[in-house]
């Protein structure tokens, strides 16, 4: 098969590449593409530009693009970056697909449990109606809404809801490490929001099942079975490290130093993998603290 993938050097696609080469043909887009081939190999074809694709030659696309969403506060400028790094790339890759004779079967992109907003301590999956209306599910609903255009009798549509992703180099475990092993990590403000969060061997893995069950489509819940609380996950990250994990981070001083952007510290989601699991997806790592040895 031939995949075609976008944010193949962030961290989900640094993982999820060297799967995808084993038995198909992969040209991943990128800004830099001699760097793409640096740090994903020869095997893959690198191109700069989306139009630079034959869609009628794609089976997949596995859509990943999408600036960082916490590396800088959240000016109005870095907004329009954040919005346009996912949902222009996406709008072009539906506009693309919509114009080929034989479009790709399955079209994966990235969205976020943020889909959700801030939300309290009920378990909330697929089916979920109520999100709040706010800055996250603003932009997630927007580049979902955006992906949906392609769909069609020839295109299933798969809108992969990711929780905070868990690996051993790079993403918000890397963030969070330097703390917790000098003995100054702990919740942040009450420690009660949820944390939705999922491996990285699960996320790549749960790509993969979805691509080989074509049953699958709409909204997908990209998260571990058990989320747990910002407190349960700080204690279990210590415990990880045989570190302390009781320095709390005021929620006052994290607006302060972070503005708007900190909502997504001191606010949460209990998300739950429905889909995934009606569908019979077996997780390699259920729970949190079993997912965090194995990262440690």
């Amino acid at each position: 098969m031939h995949i075609f993938v976008t944010g193949a050097t962030g961290l989900i696609g640094k993982h999820l590449c060297p799967f995808l080469l084993h038995h198909n043909t992969v040209t991943v887009l990128s800004r830099n593409p001699t760097k793409a081939n640096v740090l994903l190999g020869h095997k893959v074809k690198a191109v700069s530009n989306v139009n630079s694709v034959d869609f009628n030659s794609v089976d997949i696309v596995i859509n990943l693009a999408g600036e960082p969403i916490v590396n800088k506060r959240w000016s109005d400028k870095q907004k329009h970056i954040i919005r346009n790094s996912r949902i222009g790339v996406t709008q072009q890759i539906s506009e693309a697909i919509k114009a080929s004779n034989t479009p790709p079967h399955t079209f994966i992109s990235g969205s976020a449990v943020g889909f959700y907003g801030r939300q309290n301590s009920n378990p909330i999956d697929e089916t979920f109606e109520n999100p709040h209306d706010e800055f996250s599910h603003q932009l997630c609903k927007e580049w979902e809404n955006a992906a949906l255009l392609a769909q069609s009798e020839q295109t299933r549509v798969c809108l992969l809801r990711t929780g905070i992703v868990l690996a051993k180099k790079g993403g918000a475990l890397g963030k969070m490490l330097p703390a917790f092993k000098l003995c100054l990590g702990g919740p942040i403000g009450n420690g009660e929001q949820g944390m939705s969060w999922i491996h990285i061997d699960d996320m790549i893995q749960l790509i993969l099942f979805i691509i080989k069950h074509p049953e699958i489509s709409g909204p997908v819940n990209a998260t571990a079975p058990n989320p747990v609380s910002n407190a349960e996950f700080s204690k279990s990250l210590g415990n990880a490290l045989s570190r302390p994990a009781f320095i709390a981070m005021p929620t006052a001083v994290l607006k302060l130093l972070m503005g708007e952007m900190s909502d997504l510290l001191t606010t949460g989601q209990f998300v739950i993998p429905r889909k995934a699991q009606a569908h019979n997806y077996r997780f390699h790592h259920p729970d949190i603290k079993s997912a965090l040895e194995s990262l440690t």
